[in-house]
């Protein structure tokens, strides 16, 4: 079995260092979907939400309106 350089398999259970912190914040800032942050961090999604919330970083897309409001 091969494994490529930060698959996930290679972050697993690794320290989150503040280059990785600050990645994640500057990704979320720029509305990234959480699944394409989990890959460009190479960490699951899970991993994800759970440093986000930690860290105080919303997730939450800033530039879409929610759910069933119209005009």
């Amino acid at each position: 079995m091969s494994h490529r350089k930060g698959t996930r398999q290679d972050n697993e259970r690794k320290h989150w260092s503040d280059t990785d912190i600050a990645k994640l914040e500057r990704l979320a800032r720029g509305n990234t979907p959480t699944r394409l942050i989990a890959d460009a961090l190479g960490r699951s999604t899970g991993a994800v939400y759970s440093k986000a919330s930690e860290e105080g970083i919303s997730l939450k897309p800033t530039n879409q309106s929610p759910y069933g409001r119209r005009r």
